[in-house]
């Protein structure tokens, strides 16, 4: 599964990449989106995947019984996913009022009319 979930990443992170290269905001907005969501992938794949267990401590017990996830990096991936929600919607209002005030999604058309 692992092998699996390793080339769904790089296939994200290129697609990101990709995205990120191109002329419009829009999609470089896009790109931005597809590489978060690939670091998020890659932690989670390099903690380890573990099925049908949760890293929680059963009652009457005092520690875990492995195998079970490691705890910080699901911590890790829901902090992430808000801080880049965070940051995709920052960067939406910003794409927004950018092509308000100049009518163009052009990156190239933009660093033109810079004074």
């Amino acid at each position: 599964m692992e092998t699996v979930l390793a080339f769904i990443t790089g296939i994200l992170f290129a697609g990101g990449i990709y995205l990120l290269l191109r002329r419009s905001m829009s999609k470089v907005i896009l790109g931005l989106l597809l590489v978060g969501h690939a670091v998020n992938l890659l932690i989670f794949t390099a903690a380890g995947l573990v099925r049908s267990r949760s890293p929680l401590i059963p009652p009457g017990s005092e520690r875990l019984s492995p195998p079970y996830p490691d705890p910080l990096a699901q911590a890790l991936i829901l902090t992430a996913i808000v801080i880049g929600f965070g940051i995709l919607a920052f960067a939406l209002v910003l794409a927004y009022r950018t092509f308000a005030v100049t009518g163009t999604d052009d990156v190239d058309e933009l660093q033109e009319s810079a004074p």
